[in-house]
């Protein structure tokens, strides 16, 4: 039975990505790389992969899937496709979560949600060293890493693994303070695409319940 991710603005309310072009930064370090993302990506939409690292039970790691766009800054659409099907939007004031099985639309002020949470990083403004202390982090698998680590001590996760390829983030892996890591990578993405004024207004679905948190 799979774990619906309410657990999103915590296990990244999402997060999803993508990144700028500014010419050959293809072998800069990762922190020079994501400092030029941050910089240069207004908006951005793609595809992502969600995946548990294994249990000690060693039974296989769930995984997760789907698409993503977002605005800088809290705006944003994360969109759960399979194995069930589950939105986030944020309008900027305004979290929503929609679980499509239940057909119930939860809603929460997005005020200062975002944070030290994953989302922050794709979806938040560009000061995140006022959230973050970012540090190298090596190669690994072929990409460039760099890590975030909450300044603040009550949040969930206590650090944020980002990997870079080409100034692009292709994954992101989050360590919460259970000892749990969640694996992300992102694929497809479009950087700075032109979106509509409405794009980000949230419609609640025919006949769904609405709760306020």
């Amino acid at each position: 039975m799979h774990t619906k991710p309410h657990t999103v603005l915590t296990t990244l309310i999402a997060a999803a990505t993508l990144a700028l072009s500014l010419g050959s930064v293809a072998h800069a370090a990762a922190l020079d790389q994501f400092k030029s993302f941050v910089a240069g990506t207004k908006s951005a939409r793609g595809e992502f992969t969600q995946t548990q690292a294994r249990s000690a039970s060693g039974k296989p790691a769930p995984v997760s899937s789907g698409s993503f766009v977002f605005a800088r800054p809290g705006k944003f659409i994360w969109t759960y496709q399979k194995p069930y099907e589950q939105v986030l939007q944020a309008d900027g004031e305004t979290l929503y979560i929609f679980d499509k099985d239940l057909n119930q639309v939860t809603t929460r002020k997005l005020g200062n949600a975002l944070g030290s949470s994953p989302a922050a990083i794709l979806f938040g403004s560009n000061d995140l060293e006022k959230n973050f202390t970012l540090a190298e982090a090596g190669n690994r698998d072929g990409l460039e890493w760099l890590s975030a680590t909450p300044k603040a001590k009550d949040t969930t996760f206590e650090q944020i693994g980002i990997g870079m390829k080409d100034g692009a983030p292709q994954a992101m892996e989050l360590k919460d303070n259970f000892g749990r890591t969640t694996l992300l990578k992102f694929t497809s993405f479009q950087r700075n695409p032109a979106l509509g004024a409405q794009a980000f207004q949230f419609v609640v679905p025919k006949g769904a319940d609405v709760v306020n948190q």
